[in-house]
C-alpha cells in the first residue's frame, strides 16, 4: 500500500524548540582499558540539535543524519555545517494519531539493502520504506492481525527486515483495545513479503542489531526492573536459537542512572553500543561492560554516520555525536 506523496511536508523548514534549551554536561566514563581502542581520551561529547521531545532512530543517508521525533510525528534532517535540524517528514509516522495512540511518528530508523529509508511507523503500525516522496508498506500485519508498535529494526545483507513490536505506541499499552496480537513480538520479513514470528515471550522488547557475522542477534528488552540485553543464534533459515543473557544493565539502573535497554547497534569489532542508563553502554563481543557515554539523559538510540566512525545519539531532547576510533558494522 503507498499514500500520496501530497501527504507529506518535504521542505526545508527549521525546527521550532519543543521546549527551552536544557543545560548539558556530557562525560565519558572508562570502565575498562580496552575502551580507549574505542573512544580517544580527548573525544568530545558535542551536543548538534536540540528542543525534541523524544529523539529516536538516528541513520545516515545521503550525507545527512535523520532522525524521528516520536511524539512530534516528525523526521528531522540535519547535515554537517548546519545550524538546526530541518523537517524532512512530516507526518513520519505514515498519517495522524488517533485515540488510543500515543507516538504516532516514526521511531527506529534503517537503511534497506539498496540504501533505501525504512521507517517504523507508529500510526500505521507498520514497517515502511520511503522514497521518491512516497511510502511503501513493507510489513503492517501478522496472520491478517496489526502489528502494535514496530519500534526498531535491523537489515540483513540478504535483505531480510528484523524488527521488535513491543506496545509503547499505545496509551494503554497491552491493555489497548486497539491491540490485536496478544504478545509481544520480534519478527522478520523477507524481500517477498513473508512475515514470520521469531519471538513471542519477550514483555517489552525494543532495540536489535545483528553481530558483524550475522551469526548473532542482539535484541534489549526495556523493562524498567530487568533491563537487559539478550542474544540469540541465527540459524540457516532466519530463526533463532540459542537464547541467553548477553549484559544486565539493571545494577546501573539500581545505582541511580535513568532510562532502560533501548536502540542498540553492533561495531565492526562486534561491541555492543546500547541506549541505557544515562547515555551510551558499550559492551564487549564477551558481555563485558567497557565504557559509557553518558549524556545525562535517557537515551532512545545511537548509530554511525559521516564516514562511518562518528556515533550520534538520539537522546531525549537533544541529538549529540562522538568521535570514535572504531567504525559500525557494515561501513
Amino acid at each position: 500500500m503507498k499514500l500520496p506523496a501530497l501527504a507529506l511536508l518535504l521542505v526545508p523548514v527549521l525546527a521550532c524548540a519543543a521546549e527551552p534549551a536544557r543545560p548539558f554536561h556530557p562525560r565519558i566514563q572508562r570502565l575498562d582499558p580496552a575502551f580507549d581502542a574505542l573512544v580517544a581520551p580527548d573525544a568530545p561529547v558535542e551536543k548538534i540539535a536540540e528542543g525534541f521531545h523524544w529523539s529516536e532512530g538516528p541513520v545516515w543517508l545521503d550525507g545527512a543524519l535523520i532522525f524521528s521525533d516520536v511524539p512530534a510525528n516528525i523526521a528531522y534532517r540535519w547535515k554537517p555545517g548546519d545550524a538546526k535540524a530541518a523537517i524532512f517528514l512530516q507526518p513520519s509516522g505514515g498519517g495522524e494519531a488517533v485515540p488510543g495512540v500515543r507516538e504516532a511518528g516514526s521511531n527506529g530508523l534503517a537503511r534497506d539493502a539498496q540504501g533505501r529509508l525504512l521507517l517504523c511507523q507508529g500510526a500505521t503500525h507498520r514497517i515502511a520504506r520511503y522514497e521518491h516522496g512516497t511510502f511503501t508498506t513493507i510489513a503492517d500485519r501478522y496472520q491478517g492481525k496489526r502489528f502494535s508498535s514496530p519500534n526498531d529494526l535491523a537489515v540483513r545483507r540478504d535483505g531480510d527486515i528484523y524488527f521488535t513490536d513491543p506496545p509503547y505506541g499505545f496509551t494503554d499499552g497491552d491493555a489497548s483495545p486497539l491491540k490485536e496480537l496478544p504478545f509481544n513480538g520480534v519478527y522478520r520479513v523477507t524481500p517477498a513479503g513473508e512475515v514470520t514470528l521469531l519471538l513471542k515471550h519477550l514483555t517489552r522488547p525494543n532495540g536489535i542489531g545483528f553481530s558483524p557475522d550475522e551469526k548473532i542477534l542482539y535484541v534489549d528488552v526495556s523493562e524498567q526492573k530487568a533491563a537487559r540485553i539478550l542474544a540469540y543464534d541465527v540459524q540457516p533459515d532466519g530463526t533463532l536459537a540459542g537464547e541467553r543473557l548477553f549484559f544486565d544493565a539493571q545494577p546501573l539502573l539500581d545505582a541511580g542512572a535513568h532510562g532502560p535497554c533501548d536502540g542498540l547497534k553492533v561495531d565492526c569489532a562486534g561491541n555492543v553500543w546500547c541506549a541505557a542508563a544515562d547515555g551510551v553502554i558499550v559492551v564487549s563481543p564477551a558481555g563485558k561492560l567497557l565504557g559509557r557515554i553518558i549524556t545525562g539523559e535517557p537515551c532512545g538510540n545511537c548509530n554511525w554516520g559521516g564516514d562511518g566512525s562518528t556515533l550520534y545519539i538520539a537522546s531525549n531532547w537533544l541529538i549529540a555525536r562522538v568521535p570514535t576510533l572504531t567504525k559500525g558494522a557494515g561501513w
